[in-house]
């Protein structure tokens, strides 16, 4: 007789595998769900943001931190790990995921083809349930294009757009401003390259 693989798992299940993991993954209504490794054009992307967000940032009560932060939505239970995040002021970590941030105040994932669906959808849904959580930033790899959502008081969510290597990016949440040519820097933007084998 064969073995039933384990379709459910609890969060303690989840957080006592990703400690031994070699790579990451989100967990989602008792589900575990693995993340790719991101190509060298979306780690360069990442790095760029958050290595001009640090410089811009620093000596403010504003943190980047980079895809190896855990983000816990305690509404919805999601815990993942997003490209780029921002926190203000002093972390929140989970109740029971102490390595877990609950409180970014900005997010930025960057897209890919087998990604992108979801991060405008479900995922955005999911962000958005997260109280503290002003800004989402989506990164298009293809072209130097950045969709910007920003909470309004009215609970909606505004999009803004910026294109071309001229833009600016401004995220009126840190009062701060990032050149599109700074976060597409050594950057050749196309298509994705799908490799055959």
């Amino acid at each position: 007789m064969s073995a039933v693989p384990k379709l459910q798992f609890t969060f303690e299940e989840y957080l006592a595998m990703e400690r031994v993991a070699d790579g990451k993954s989100e967990y989602y209504r008792g589900q575990i769900f693995a993340m790719a490794g991101g190509s060298p054009r979306h780690n360069t992307i990442s790095v760029n943001i958050s290595s001009s967000l640090r410089g811009r940032l620093r000596g403010s009560a504003c943190r980047p931190f980079n895809s190896d932060q855990r983000i816990r939505i305690q509404a919805n239970g999601l815990t993942t790990y997003p490209d780029v995040s921002v926190i203000c002021g002093e972390f929140q970590v989970d109740t029971v995921d102490r390595d877990a941030i609950v409180n970014p105040r900005v997010i930025f994932e960057v897209l890919s083809q087998s990604t992108e669906s979801y991060d405008r959808g479900k995922k955005f849904e999911l962000y958005r349930q997260l109280d503290s959580l002003e800004e989402y930033v989506l990164v298009s790899q293809d072209e130097a294009l950045i969709e910007r959502f920003s909470r309004q008081e009215n609970g909606s969510w505004l999009l803004t757009v910026f294109k071309g290597l001229n833009a600016e990016l401004e995220l009126q949440t840190l009062t701060t401003i990032l050149p599109l040519s700074e976060i597409y820097e050594d950057v050749k933007c196309g298509p994705e390259e799908v490799l055959v084998s």
